[in-house]
This record gives C-alpha cells, sequence and structure tokens, in this order.
C-alpha cells in the first residue's frame, strides 16, 4: 500500500493533479487492490502479474461494467505501473502488453435548444425560495457556459468580471481559462449574489452554496440538473455533462469555429471537442441535401 501512497502523492505534488482526479484514481487502485488480495491474500500489487490484471478485466466485465469504466481503471493502473519504472520499484510493466477494451460507438442525443429554452423560460419549474433561484442559475449558466460540473462547484465569486463580462475557470490538471458571459447571464448572477446576502450566506468564497453555506458537491448538482432535465425531456441521459454536450453542439450549430468551442471547453486537443460534432454534422447534411444544386436536380 505503502506504493499506491507515494503514487498518488506523486499525482498531488508533481503532476499537479485536482483532488477529483486524485479520488478517482485512488478509487481505481483500491478496487484492484480488493481484487488482488482476493487472488493472493497480498495487497502488495506492485507484485502483480500480467495474469492478474486481465483476471481484474474479466472480473469487471462479469459484473457488467462498461467498456469506459473498465478502461479507466486500465489507464489507472496503467499511469500507477510506468511510475514504479520511473521509480526503478519494477523492470518489467506487467500492464504493457494488456490492450484496452474495444469500446462501442454511442451516439449521445443533446438537448434542444426549444428543450432548454422550455426549462429556463418557465416559471413554474423553479420555485422561488433560495434554492430555486440558486437552481435556474447553476443550470443557465452550466448551459451558457459549457464548464464542467466540477468546474461549477469551484466557482468563486472572485472568478466573476462584471467589466469584461467573464468568468475565470479552474479546469483539469488546475489550468486557468476565461470563458466569456452575457449581460443577461451577469444579472442572474447579481440577483442570486443578493438572495445570499439575504440569507447571510457570505462565510465561503464560492458563488453556489447551500442554505447552510457550504460549497455544493457532486450528487446535488448532478441529482439537481437530473431532476430539472427531466421535467422537459425523456431523453435517456439527463446530467450536467449533457448541458456541457448541448452547449457545444449548440455552438457549432450555429457557425462556431470548432477551435474556439475546443478553447471554451477547456480541451487540451481537439479530437476531445470533435464527440460534439455529430450533432453538427447530420444539421449540416440537412442543410446540404435541401440546398445543394444536384441534389434539388434529383427531385
Amino acid at each position: 500500500m505503502v506504493y499506491t501512497q507515494r503514487f498518488l502523492d506523486y499525482l498531488a505534488l508533481e503532476k499537479n493533479y485536482s483532488s477529483l482526479t486524485i479520488t478517482s484514481y485512488q478509487k481505481d487502485l483500491q478496487d484492484f487492490t480488493t481484487f488482488y488480495a482476493q487472488e493472493e491474500q497480498s495487497e502488495q500489487i506492485h507484485l502483480a502479474k500480467k495474469t492478474h490484471i486481465r483476471s481484474f478485466v474479466m472480473y469487471l466485465s462479469q459484473l457488467d461494467k462498461s467498456e469506459k469504466t473498465i478502461n479507466r481503471k486500465l489507464s489507472t493502473l496503467r499511469s500507477f505501473y510506468k511510475y514504479l519504472i520511473k521509480e526503478k520499484v519494477l523492470i518489467i510493466n506487467p500492464i504493457e502488453q494488456v490492450h484496452s477494451m474495444k469500446r462501442k460507438k454511442e451516439v449521445v442525443v443533446p438537448f434542444t435548444e426549444q428543450e432548454i429554452g422550455t426549462l429556463l423560460d418557465t416559471e413554474e419549474y423553479f420555485t422561488k425560495d433560495f434554492d430555486g433561484v440558486r437552481d435556474r442559475l447553476m443550470i443557465d449558466l452550466l448551459y451558457q457556459t459549457g464548464i464542467r460540473r466540477a468546474e461549477l462547484i469551484n466557482l468563486k465569486e472572485s472568478d466573476i468580471d462584471p467589466i469584461q463580462l467573464s468568468i475565470k475557470v479552474l479546469g483539469k490538471r488546475n489550468k486557468e481559462r476565461l470563458v466569456p458571459i452575457s449581460k443577461y447571464l451577469l444579472q442572474e448572477i447579481e440577483i442570486f449574489k443578493q438572495e445570499k446576502i439575504k440569507f447571510n450566506l457570505t462565510s465561503t468564497p464560492y458563488l453556489f452554496v447551500t442554505l447552510k453555506d457550504k460549497p455544493l458537491y457532486d450528487t446535488l448538482v448532478y441529482s439537481k440538473v437530473k431532476y430539472y432535465l427531466s421535467l422537459i425531456s425523456v431523453k435517456h441521459k439527463k446530467s450536467p455533462h449533457m448541458l456541457r454536450h448541448s452547449f457545444a453542439t449548440h455552438m457549432l450549430d450555429s457557425g462556431a469555429d470548432l477551435n474556439a468551442v475546443k478553447d471554451l471547453l477547456g480541451h487540451s486537443s481537439l479530437s476531445s471537442t470533435q464527440v460534439y460534432t455529430h450533432g453538427s454534422i447530420e444539421n449540416l447534411k440537412k442543410v446540404f441535401n435541401q440546398a445543394h444544386p444536384r441534389e434539388q436536380k434529383k427531385e
């Protein structure tokens, strides 16, 4: 277990990973440690062999874990054993010849502009109390800026620039970026800040808080977003990430440059942003089929 803790410390101190990312790595390592202990009556996973890792993959598959989840755990183990090789704890990397699982291509359907508009413009969906005002702003901000759930939770009042009409966002691996906001959204933020003052919720620097003046947490944001989205849509996926997905799709549909959307989302590469182009390509096909002279000639 000493090596796993050293690895987690390395991620925090040298790689500067966020606490959320480190928690995810820690859980993946603990899952493998638990499995390995059942196999070998030992928690010394630095001694694991290729066969143990392959058995772990089979075990996860039998639990009906998704390819995405299994591949994430394999990615964690790759980073862990790469670290042990670097530190000369190991000479042979046990995961070197273990391949990731092929993921099924899944088309995620974003919410339409009309669906989002219906939710935000229908007063009956949100209560007039503190929670209602906060929840509406939370969903509006997620959709208007495309920021991640963790970025929303960590957003501070001091990160909002009313002059430049922008917010400073602390993204993955502590990378900062500026995201523009509308005057309308700024007004909504100011209204919410007045609500916070009214309820004397001013002890924390974070913009979004609970009625106990504590920062929001992952499960609260997820459950709130899922609840409100279920009021206007029967789509299977209803999560903060789907608001991010919808933001990116609607931006691209409106003609936004792919590189600009990449920067707004805080992606390090274009390939991460391109997953959001499916809906835009489908939209372009419709426009093409309706407008192209060769297509019209066939009618």
